[in-house]
């Protein structure tokens, strides 16, 4: 395969994850040719040509249609706030490129459709920024769920608390503006959302309360401006599999930094895991005397690829960003045609319908089907 030229657009926290994920996976993986950091876009000029200074790219432009117009890029990473995704995307795939753009697929069911129909018309791959189902951990639980490790999965809890939206003296920014989406539910649980579907399945109906914890946040200016967003989000669900389900969501939940609790029930046997553990995972099977039978933890290491590319002793444990290198390596290896383990726009698009499901039953008091 030949070296990918390769376009940035956006270089916040997510757009310097995709620079260094893109210069580590070759020397990671050893299978692969070193892409080339071709074009960076930024909202100006002089931004942009600091940051692809700081980040390796060769050319650096303040209006993002030159990264996707230019001839040497293939691949455009997009990571700007949610409500440029769609404009930014399609016009990539227009313009030829394949894409990997950062979750959510965009602020509304009709930009997200009008994406994965763009990404059908181009013949182009065209993938989310979900890296959480890269993690070794997450992938040894998918295969013992296939195995048949637990039985049936017949319940599903999961839980997703982060505190950068707790405290109630932050200025007002652009994630409580509805501009950006719901809030909880697009921002965040589609993170849960994608680790359920590649585990146990696509959630088919839910019912969900909202709440916003703050109404109000100060303005730097001066003043302040109502949130248009919802903080906080629980949901009861259903899977295809008939089994249920509740997700509990909450981005202003003091002391939590990066937790996503997942605790599947079976007909033989639990797992459990914790994103702020992400390195472990519990399972018990109700197997063997009952005075032995226990919750064991499993530690990831070599045994449990790809964490072997990484380092070659258990224990050490992976990080947020390695899962970032795992994903733009999938991401390598379906353009080249071979198959790879990651969330496309066809399967992005389920997430984004159930997200939306999400918001309707919130306005409705009631279950909703999510449309397949």
């Amino acid at each position: 395969m030949k070296s990918l030229g390769i376009g940035l657009i956006g270089t916040g926290y997510m757009g310097k994850c995709h620079a260094l994920a893109w210069n580590a996976v070759a020397p990671t993986f050893g299978d692969v040719a070193r892409p080339k950091l071709v074009h960076l876009g930024e909202a100006n000029e002089s931004l942009a040509t600091r940051k692809a200074a700081e980040l390796g790219f060769a050319r650096a432009s303040g209006d993002w249609r030159a990264v996707v117009e230019d001839p040497e890029v293939d691949v455009v990473s997009i990571t700007t706030p949610n409500q440029f995704h769609a404009e930014m995307t399609i016009a990539a795939l227009q313009a030829g490129k394949h894409v990997w753009c950062e979750k959510p697929m965009a602020t509304s069911e009709a930009d997200a459709l009008a994406m994965l129909v763009a990404a059908q018309a181009s013949g182009k791959v065209a993938a989310l920024g979900y890296n959480y189902i890269q993690n070794p951990a997450v992938r040894h639980m998918r295969a013992l769920i296939g195995q048949g490790a637990i039985g049936t999965v017949n319940h599903v809890r999961v839980e997703m608390d982060e505190d950068f939206m707790a405290d109630a003296s932050a200025p007002f920014g652009w994630k409580s503006e509805a501009a950006s989406g719901y809030g909880a539910l697009d921002d965040f649980a589609v993170h849960p959302l994608s680790l359920l579907t590649v585990l146990v399945g696509r959630v088919t109906s839910v019912v969900v309360d909202m709440a916003k914890p703050y109404a109000e946040r100060p303005l730097a200016s001066g003043g302040s401006r109502a949130v248009e967003t919802h903080d906080i989000a629980n949901i009861l669900f259903r899977l295809e599999s008939g089994a249920s389900g509740s997700l509990l969501v909450n981005r202003s939940a003091w002391g939590r930094k990066g937790r996503i609790a997942i605790q599947i029930f079976g007909s033989e046997g639990a797992l459990l895991y914790d994103q702020e553990r992400m390195n472990e995972l519990q399972l018990f099977q109700a197997r063997g005397p009952v005075a032995e039978q226990g919750f064991r933890t499993i530690l990831t290491g070599t045994a449990h690829p790809p964490y072997d590319r990484f380092i070659p002793a258990p224990g050490h444990g992976l990080g947020f960003n390695d899962l970032k290198v795992i994903e733009a390596r999938e991401l390598m290896r379906r353009i080249a045609g071979e198959p790879a383990h990651l969330i496309e726009f066809a399967t992005g698009l389920q997430i984004e319908r159930a997200v939306h499901a999400m918001a309707r039953s919130h306005a409705m008091r009631g279950w909703v089907d999510v449309p397949e």
